[in-house]
């Protein structure tokens, strides 16, 4: 296909077009048939269209103004009650945002202004497992707070003896994870609530990841622990609705235990020759078709679709889970019992599985500290459970058998966890970024 460095005297037709951008789609990741790991969360044609078409029905509009679009402050407040009664937030209030980052990035915005407002902290640090997301690190260079990052235990969850001797008079923000990305387990939120409210500090559960598919979890008998604001001590929780709540992207929900706390994450000026600035979370123009549906995918679910989503998904992560710890050679990583987990290995690498795998057409996710390839469960993923399973038998047996994998990205892997310094390894990847959004 030829290059087009400019913009060309005269347009294409709708159907050059498309036709353009079908053909440069052709080597992305193929999702729809179940056999990406990561990034997208397919509950099935029927949820995709009514999110699509509620999408476009109101992609013109902008919910940075409510009083100009009072159909999208309806769908934001609707949105946001039903998550509030999800979570157990008989009080709890919050906005909608375009993802999991930026809801973090209010919640740390918004302790960091309490702390300074009302405990006078003005070098604030926020204390947190290591394995949260890194949108905390993005945050804290944000916002001017310092990470304090703990090792996790031997089971990949928050270590509570050293969470609690990492807390000092600056922690404006202690963090947990419901569940966390990597080994997909949750942190003892319970304990850290507690922590966090006996230290008079905020506490904020991170269930980006898991909002949407733990309640149901619990109403179908899984053994999930208290995590929302049904715990004392809970003062902010972020959930995407664009992750287990299948809206369309990029839709998420940070909510707060009171009003009072969520305030402090609003942005107003009034010195401007524009007049009036008000915008209540980190983005300005917020596009309105995200909104509408993500209110609309609630709708046309209720609860009986995400239970019986949620169904699907845990039952076909169980199976997953059971056959890669049959394979020789795998072992999954600390007791994961929802939708997402690690498996690693003492005597195969792990990146070179990957590769193998890849070049079958599966994508998964490498992990490091440690070594890992993640599986993120979405209800596409049932169909194909045994053809998967099938595979990763056939590459771990050809690798123990010394056959080599195909070229792919196990060397760099290898390279970027061997270095002891971990700003080396950013400086490679910030030189890698720069490649990867040069022109062509």
């Amino acid at each position: 296909m030829s290059k087009s460095p400019r913009l060309s005297s005269q347009g294409l037709s709708h159907q050059d077009v498309l036709a353009r951008m079908r053909e440069m789609r052709t080597e992305d990741a193929h999702w729809k048939e179940g056999r990406t790991w990561s990034l997208v969360y397919n509950a099935g044609e029927d949820v995709r269209r009514v999110a699509a078409e509620a999408y476009t029905e109101f992609m013109s509009e902008n919910g940075l103004s409510p009083l100009a679009f009072p159909s999208l402050r309806r769908f934001e407040s609707e949105v946001l009650a039903i998550a509030a009664e999800l979570f157990h937030g008989d009080t709890a209030t919050g906005t909608m945002t375009s993802g999991g980052t930026e809801s973090i990035l209010m919640a740390v915005k918004t302790a960091r202004d309490f702390a300074l407002a009302e405990r006078g902290i003005s070098e604030p640090e926020m204390v947190m497992p290591a394995s949260v997301h890194p949108a905390f690190q993005k945050a804290a260079h944000y916002f001017g707070v310092k990470p304090i990052n703990v090792p996790v235990g031997p089971d990949f969850r928050a270590d509570m003896a050293a969470m609690r001797a990492a807390i000092n008079p600056r922690t404006a923000l202690v963090v947990g994870s419901a569940p966390s990305y990597p080994q997909g387990v949750i942190d003892p939120i319970s304990e850290l609530a507690a922590l966090a409210q006996e230290k008079g500090v905020f506490f904020h559960v991170d269930a980006c990841l898991g909002g949407f598919l733990l309640p149901f979890a619990k109403r179908l008998g899984y053994d999930i622990p208290d995590f929302d604001f049904a715990v004392p001590g809970v003062t902010s929780l972020s959930a995407d609705l664009h992750k287990y709540g299948y809206a369309a992207k990029g839709a998420s929900i940070v909510l707060y235990r009171t009003p009072e706390l969520r305030r402090y994450q609003f942005f107003t000026y009034t010195g401007w020759s524009g007049g009036i600035y008000a915008s209540p979370s980190m983005a300005g123009t917020r596009p309105g078709g995200a909104i509408a549906a993500a209110w609309a995918v609630l709708k046309y679910l209720g609860e009986e679709g995400y239970l019986r989503l949620a169904r699907t998904v845990l039952d076909t992560a169980k199976v997953l889970r059971e056959g890669i710890a049959a394979i020789p050679g795998l072992e999954l990583l600390g007791k994961p019992s929802l939708s997402v987990f690690a498996f690693s290995s003492k005597t195969l690498d792990i990146y070179a599985l990957g590769d193998a795998m890849e070049a079958r057409g599966w994508k998964l996710d490498r992990q490091m500290r440690p070594p890992a390839l993640h599986l993120m469960v979405t209800p596409a993923h049932a169909a194909v459970v045994e053809p998967f399973l099938a595979d990763l038998r056939a590459c771990a047996a050809h690798l123990a058998s010394g056959e080599p994998a195909p070229d792919g990205s196990a060397a760099m892997y290898g390279m970027l966890g061997a270095l002891p310094d971990p700003k080396e390894a950013e400086g490679f990847i910030l030189q890698f970024m720069d490649s990867l959004y040069g022109n062509e």
